[in-house]
């Protein structure tokens, strides 16, 4: 009797070491996370933001997690499916533009409103706290790593764009329906379509323009294919256009609790202000390219930019309008988006 207690106890203890071994196994052993984004690996959130991200987490995690990224939608599928490749588990992670789901991120559209925002990195923190304030029902179905918005958007069009006349009919392309609403409420025809369609547009003229921030005219040519490009004054750009870093829960959840706190630590507020700041760096870039190969950059003064400010002000109260009927409070969420960006502003 007293021999089968003692094996027993030893087989006890046995199978509590075998549990311990396989914990710290699964602790030692080595994750790989799958990232797949839309524009080619020289674009600056590529090369500024996620590749950086990539490598502090490797570093971080002690080399436990391996983050492969597939550029240019390597891993198949079109960039309006990216959201959902990473909820569903195609891939770990995706970096992809909000909009192009159209309805989907209902309350996360106000960022888009026309000179809501102009700083990247200032709105991308207002942007954060705003979405985990008001929005977060919209990302349930993910880990989110980050949300972040571009600096000022501005038109790159083939002819000069000189005041609101001079838009009226042009073809120009819009990344959302909140940026398509207000194109055609400035007399412009909207064409809708995610950013890496913009070089092939502008090569075959199914567009004569596009709205984009400069920071990814580079990795587009676009400032090859169109040699003019119109700013707005004040702090506020034409518009913005939001970003969501996800990733698939279930890959979250099965990592131990060391890598979880790796994946927390380079998540929120200070991911969403690194990206946006990403996205000013770039917008540097682009400017000066523009710049030093001579390309015509119209300035519209302060009196000029008013004329769009007051045009583009139905956007907002139709956007209103639409939450209202879907029973979200949109003028609550615009107020609180600016009072957010007021707060992050320098």
């Amino acid at each position: 009797m007293k021999f089968l207690k003692r094996r027993t106890a030893l087989m006890a203890l046995g199978s509590v070491a075998a549990a311990t071994m396989a914990g710290q196994a699964l602790a030692q052993q080595t994750v790989t996370l799958r990232l797949h984004q839309m524009l080619p690996q020289q674009a600056t959130i590529p090369a500024r933001a996620l590749v950086p991200w990539a490598q502090k987490v490797e570093a971080e995690s002690g080399g436990k997690i391996k983050v492969q990224l597939f550029h240019a939608m390597s891993l198949g599928g079109s960039p309006p499916q990216l959201f959902d490749q990473a909820r569903d588990g195609v891939v770990d992670l995706t970096w992809t533009v909000l909009g192009y789901t159209p309805g989907r991120f209902n309350k996360s559209e106000v960022f888009e409103l026309p000179f809501m925002s102009g700083s990247a990195e200032e709105s991308s923190r207002a942007f954060q706290e705003y979405v985990e304030k008001y929005a977060a029902d919209e990302f349930k179905d993910v880990k989110l790593i980050a949300v972040h918005t571009h600096g000022p958007g501005l038109f790159h069009t083939k002819t000069p764009v000189t005041g609101l006349e001079s838009l009226r009919g042009m073809k120009v392309r819009g990344g959302s329906r909140v940026i398509n609403n207000m194109l055609t409420k400035l007399g412009a025809t909207p064409v809708g379509m995610p950013v890496p369609a913009v070089t092939d547009a502008l090569s075959k003229g199914t567009i004569e323009g596009t709205t984009i921030p400069w920071e990814v005219t580079p990795s587009l040519k676009v400032t090859e294919l169109v040699k003019n490009h119109t700013t707005f004054a004040g702090k506020q750009g034409l518009y913005t256009q939001t970003f969501a870093f996800s990733m698939n829960k279930a890959s979250y959840e099965k990592l131990p609790a060391d890598l979880k706190a790796v994946i927390d630590k380079n998540s929120g507020i200070e991911t969403a202000a690194f990206f946006g700041r990403a996205m000013d760096e770039g917008d540097k870039v682009g400017h000066d390219i523009a710049v030093k190969a001579k390309n015509n950059i119209v300035a519209l003064d302060a009196a000029e930019t008013q004329r769009w400010r007051r045009t583009a002000a139905t956007v907002e109260t139709d956007w209103i309008n639409e939450m209202k009927g879907k029973n979200i409070d949109g003028a609550k969420l615009v107020s609180e988006a600016r009072a957010l960006i007021a707060k992050y502003q320098r």
